[in-house]
């Protein structure tokens, strides 16, 4: 069972690799994963995930694959051989394109001596309001349904989990069960400015609502002391286990 301190993923939504490093140093005791997104893979390169192991991170390699299956797949079996202990891609790439990445995972996984990671599909952006879902992307289905379908979709062609808002969890682990891995972004403490998120959630209400792992940037990278940040954020979680 993962301690509370394992759940909390950074995202390191930084552009150089000297931030990056920095906020490694001062963060990689008190929280499980830090998060590579496209601002610092795109600005740093590939290598930018092995100088975060090197230093005793384990990285999330967030790059929301979505292409056609063997591009996708060539693109998993790159993070898989690279170490990456979380990668994703978009469920709306469909079945077959999630399939063939979970196949290429395990594949390369082998074939490379190292543990596969787990392949996480993007159901539907934390940013994106249900107006905007309707209005802007043309899908008239509630946010909430279409999620559970993308979800369950993903869970079929092999994948380990989906990337979701806290606002779906129950419906997700309901629907997907207790094995099934929900990554989820949209975290805010109390005490926490909202920025661009449209559907959040607190630490422990979204652990409360069954997260697997919570994905937290600006609270704690942008806070003053981001160590204490992490810690107050395990405290809040650990009220769940009194």
């Amino acid at each position: 069972m993962l301690s509370m301190k394992d759940k909390i993923i950074v995202a390191l939504d930084v552009p150089t690799r000297k931030e990056a490093l920095e906020l490694l140093s001062k963060l990689k005791n008190h929280v499980g994963a830090f998060k590579i997104g496209m601002q610092l893979y795109n600005a740093e390169g590939p290598d930018i995930v092995k100088y975060i192991q090197e230093l005793g991170g384990k990285v999330f390699v967030d790059l929301k694959f979505h292409d056609i299956p063997n591009t996708v797949s060539q693109a998993t079996k790159i993070i898989t051989k690279r170490k990456a202990f979380m990668y994703t891609l978009h469920a709306g790439g469909g079945f077959k394109m999630m399939q063939a990445s979970a196949i290429a995972a395990k594949e390369a996984a082998e074939e490379a001596g190292v543990e596969k990671p787990l392949a996480m599909a993007v159901t539907v952006l934390t940013s994106i309001s249900q107006t905007e879902f309707e209005e802007e992307m043309g899908i008239k289905t509630p946010i909430v349904e279409q999620v559970i379908k993308w979800a369950q979709m993903a869970q079929k062609a092999g994948l380990d989990g989906v990337v979701a808002s806290p606002k779906e969890l129950k419906y997700i682990r309901e629907s997907c069960g207790e094995d099934f891995v929900i990554v989820t972004p949209g975290i805010r403490p109390a005490w926490a400015a909202t920025n661009d998120q449209a559907r959040i959630m607190t630490p422990k209400e979204a652990v409360a609502a069954g997260a697997t792992y919570l994905v937290i940037g600006r609270p704690i990278t942008g806070h003053k002391d981001p160590a204490e940040a992490a810690r107050l954020i395990v405290a809040e979680m650990e009220e769940l286990n009194n």
